[in-house]
């Protein structure tokens, strides 16, 4: 199926929009500095920076999520593709370079594929380079958050309304471990609204980090040459970038740690000294005392009990789930009932 073909947009490439959404990072940022607890959503770690940076992280040897996806794909790749069905559409929620999603076109013919991310550059670069591997390949790419999939999977519908084709099985990647960054409850309200975008018998395929010994899942989040700390510092430096921020990236640290009991690792930044930070878009002073943190991000492990509940949770059942060989990431299979 790697036949290489000229790039012709015009004849297997659509580009839909979905409507904005409402990104106001100067809200988020005056909300989370002036919470008792003080947190800054992990969203806003993807600057162009902070992207670049994430990219990083992906190959670093202490951190193997890519590693072990790619090994269950890889691994299992005929399996998933069969379970797919003849002529599925793959709609894959923050596609960006596409790279794992790779494995599974390699085994599949006569496929429409639906990268759905909020990024339109990386949507037309990554068309273009599919299009030229894939002859039998249709791209119909969504510019969209994809917090609520309904959005994006309503703006498909209605483009097949006005262009109708054979009908297809919607089949819905949602690769690496994003599913973690969304506490239980944010995890199930999200695919909840995937759920009510589906048919029955429409599936999902979940990429979800397995529940492991810290030995393991700390260093993933604060590697040996400090890219993941230079990560999460990033967000500060886009404050001061974007809002007029003062803060010393020097005087604050990274810190991760897994937290057994709700079965998460969490990052912070950590004021070293007592300060008081300005934000000039904001007209806002931060004080901190020494020690106090900035909450970051969650990411969240999982295990069959956590996965088999956000199925049910959400009106969807596990059908199938691969795993690699150290057991440390899955790959679920699971039908919109």
């Amino acid at each position: 199926m790697a036949a290489v073909v000229p790039f012709a947009p015009d004849a297997r490439f659509t580009l839909l929009r979905a409507p904005a959404a409402e990104d106001d990072f100067a809200r988020d940022v005056r909300i989370g500095l002036t919470a008792e607890r003080k947190w800054l959503p992990p969203r806003w770690f993807y600057d162009a920076l902070g992207s670049s940076l994430f990219d990083t992280i992906c190959f670093l040897p202490e951190y193997y999520v890519m590693r072990a996806e790619a090994e269950v794909l890889t691994s299992f790749r005929k399996e998933i593709v069969a379970s797919f069905g003849p002529q599925a559409r793959l709609v894959e929620l923050g596609s960006g370079a596409a790279r794992k999603t790779r494995i599974l076109l390699d085994e599949m013919e006569d496929v429409e594929y639906v990268p759905v991310d909020i990024d339109e550059e990386m949507l037309q670069r990554s068309a273009r380079d599919l299009l030229r591997d894939y002859a039998d390949l249709r791209v119909t790419a969504i510019r969209s958050d994809f917090a609520r999939p309904s959005v994006p999977l309503a703006l498909l519908k209605g483009a097949r309304a006005s262009s109708p084709r054979c009908p297809r099985r919607t089949v819905v990647l949602f690769l690496g471990s994003t599913i973690g960054n969304l506490d239980p409850d944010q995890a199930t309200a999200m695919l909840r609204d995937l759920r009510s975008a589906l048919a029955p018998g429409d599936a999902l395929l979940l990429g979800a980090d397995l529940r492991k010994d810290r030995a393991v899942l700390e260093p993933a989040y604060d590697d040996a040459l400090g890219v993941t700390a230079a990560f999460n510092l990033n967000l500060l430096g886009r404050i001061n970038r974007e809002l007029g921020g003062h803060f010393d990236l020097a005087a604050f640290r990274h810190r991760a740690f897994y937290d057994e009991t709700l079965g998460r690792i969490e990052m912070h930044l950590v004021s070293t000294s007592a300060q008081q930070i300005r934000v000039d878009a904001l007209d806002l002073e931060v004080p901190f005392v020494a020690g106090e943190s900035i909450h970051t991000e969650s990411s969240y492990k999982h295990n069959a009990e956590t996965l088999a509940s956000l199925a049910n949770a959400s009106g969807f059942s596990i059908e199938k789930t691969w795993i690699d060989a150290r057991r440390w990431f899955a790959d679920v299979l699971l039908i919109a009932s």
